[in-house]
């Protein structure tokens, strides 16, 4: 209570918070503002499962999956759509695909004990070489769950 009945005239011991709501209320203006530019990371797309279980998927040749294969603690193995790959092979051969391209999509899938830096690689390959818009596919995706 900031006023007192009766005289007195006293020492008031109470703190004066107008001036941290203030700087509260412009604290608050500030985060507000500075929220909306945040960085966002990688667009990614996840194949769809089809709807109808029964229904065979089509053989799309138009899909580029890569993938990421484990081999016992070693360098993984590469594939392109079943085909072997070495490494360094993988970035002229995209180059190759996505040269004659309009639609740029490509799906990279890595086994589940494969360390991520391994898959983060092949998308920066995929980009280098003109994707723009990679999907990962993951083995909840593939179980079509």
């Amino acid at each position: 209570m900031g006023m007192s009945s009766g005289g007195g005239g006293g020492m008031s011991s109470e703190i004066n918070v107008t001036p941290m709501i203030d700087i509260l209320l412009v604290l608050l203006i500030i985060f507000m503002v500075i929220q909306p530019t945040a960085v966002h990371g990688l667009d990614t797309l996840v194949p769809q499962p089809p709807k109808n279980k029964n229904q065979p998927e089509p053989n799309n040749d138009r899909t580029i999956v890569v993938q990421v294969l484990s081999n016992n603690g070693g360098k993984p193995a590469y594939k392109i759509n079943d085909s072997d790959f070495a490494k360094e092979g993988l970035l002229p051969k995209l180059q190759e695909i996505y040269s004659t391209r309009a639609e740029k999509v490509m799906f990279v899938k890595g086994d589940k004990d494969l360390d991520f830096q391994y898959v983060a690689e092949i998308i920066g390959l995929g980009k280098e070489a003109g994707v723009d818009n990679v999907g990962i596919i993951t083995p909840r995706v593939e179980a079509g769950q």
